[in-house]
Parts: C-alpha cells; structure tokens; sequence
C-alpha cells in the first residue's frame, strides 16, 4: 500500500509540473491571438514568477505596484530587481507603494535606492489593501487567496475591473509619503504610522490583528503600543484608543504629500 501511495504520488508530482511548464506558453499563445479571458487563475508559486517575468518583459509604459506587509523578503527583493531594473531602462514609467514600516527593514531601503536612482518613484502610506500589480493598465495581478498554500495568483484583464483597480492606486497614491532612498527609519512618518495604530486600539483590534494591519511583527507592535500607553496614561490597549479619540489623536486622514 505505501509503495502504491508513492507511486501515485510520483504521477500526480509528474503532471504538476507539466502543466505548470505549459502555462506560460498558454499565456503567450492567449495574448498573441487576442483572445485573453477577463480572469485567470494561477496555482502555483512558479507559475506566478514565469507570468509575472513575461508580463514585466512586454510592459511598455507604466508598471503599478502595491507591496503590502512591511519589508519585504531579501531574496525575493534580488529577485525582482533584475525585471525591475530592466523595465527602468526601456523608459517604463514605475510607481511602488509600501508600508510606512518598510521603511525600517533595510534590505528594502536598499532596493528602493536601486530603483529609484533608475528613475522609479517610491512612496509610503499607513495601510495598504493586499498586494497588486498592474502592467500597462492591461494586465493585473492579483494574489488568490483560494489556494491552499497561498501562493496562487488572480489574473485580470477585464476594462472596468483594471478602471477600478486603477482608480484604488491612485487615490492610496495622493495621499501617501514620498520614500527618501537615503531616509533612515520611520523619519517623517513615525506620528503617522502612531495614529494609525492608536485608531485600530480604538476599534478593539487584537494586537495580531493591528500588527498585520500596519504591517509589523507582533512583538515590534506590541513595543509601539506600550509605548503610546505610557504616553498617554492608558491602563488597557482599549482604553488607550478611546483617550486617543478624545484628544483627537486619531484623525481619519493624513494631509496629502506631494
């Protein structure tokens, strides 16, 4: 019975990878002849970077990004530098926003001054929606949250659906915080990056849940809330929030940086 398991499993590993092999050609052959559907489901990690790759290698004009989560991960950072850099030198117009957090991770610094002395634009806001990006106002990537690893992606090229997704980054993008190359820390963003943890204190939010929000380590966020309490004489997270409100800590907004 267990070699019959792992004979099976031999096959079902066999096919796997030869349907992932054949994707990207499906998505090339899709895209020559027009005939591309409004949405596609990726399953797999590898899929994912080979459509990407091709996506970035056809991309003419502008390339829209939202990276969620804080600092991002060294190794994927070297990986996409490579299709950024080149998009860059064909005169791809980019724009990137992260979270303010990211701000703190140094490998992300060091991306983002790549990048940017190439001629993208970095910004950073409070809270970011999930990760996105979009080639040319024609292709959108999107992760798909019904895989059970979490690594599928969502393709989408559907008019109103990219409209909407567009409009999304744009309106994220007016009021966020330029992301200096040579910045260190959270200069010019560390009350902003307070109040919005202080609003979700007020909301009741667990210390998980407000950590993944702003795109903290749990023990980082729990160091920053302890902090805002002792500052404001609070007892409990809850009470914290509240107080806050009451002394209009915890404006809905952030003015605009241009």
């Amino acid at each position: 019975m267990q070699d019959e398991l792992l004979r099976r499993q031999q096959v079902i590993d066999r096919a796997r990878s030869e349907l992932e092999a054949l994707e990207p050609l499906y998505e090339q052959v899709a895209h020559g002849r027009g005939q591309d559907r409004a949405t596609d489901a990726l399953a797999s990690a590898g899929v994912v970077h080979s459509v990407l790759n091709e996506a970035a290698g056809r991309c003419a004009e502008e390339v829209l990004t939202i990276q969620p989560g804080g600092g991002r991960d060294p190794g994927k950072l070297q990986d996409a530098l490579s299709r950024d850099l080149d998009m860059l030198r064909r005169g791809v117009r980019m724009r990137t926003l992260y979270q303010h957090t990211a701000r703190g991770s140094l490998p992300t610094r060091l991306h983002v001054e790549q990048v940017s002395k190439a001629g993208a634009v970095i910004r950073t806001t409070d809270e970011l929606p999930d990760k996105m990006i979009i080639f040319d106002g024609e292709l959108a990537v999107l992760p798909d949250r019904t895989t059970l690893d979490g690594n599928g992606a969502l393709l989408v090229r559907e008019p109103s659906m990219l409209a909407f997704l567009m409009r999304t980054f744009e309106m994220i993008w007016s009021s966020s915080s330029p992301f200096a190359a040579d910045a260190t820390g959270y200069e010019n963003v560390s009350s902003q990056l307070q109040r919005t943890i202080i609003r979700l204190l007020a909301t009741g939010a667990k210390d998980e849940v407000v950590a993944r929000r702003v795109g903290l380590s749990v023990r980082t966020c729990r160091r920053h809330i302890a902090e805002i309490m002792e500052s404001l004489g609070a007892d409990s997270r809850f009470q914290a929030g509240v107080l806050a409100e009451k002394n209009q800590l915890t404006p809905q907004h952030d003015s605009p940086q241009h």
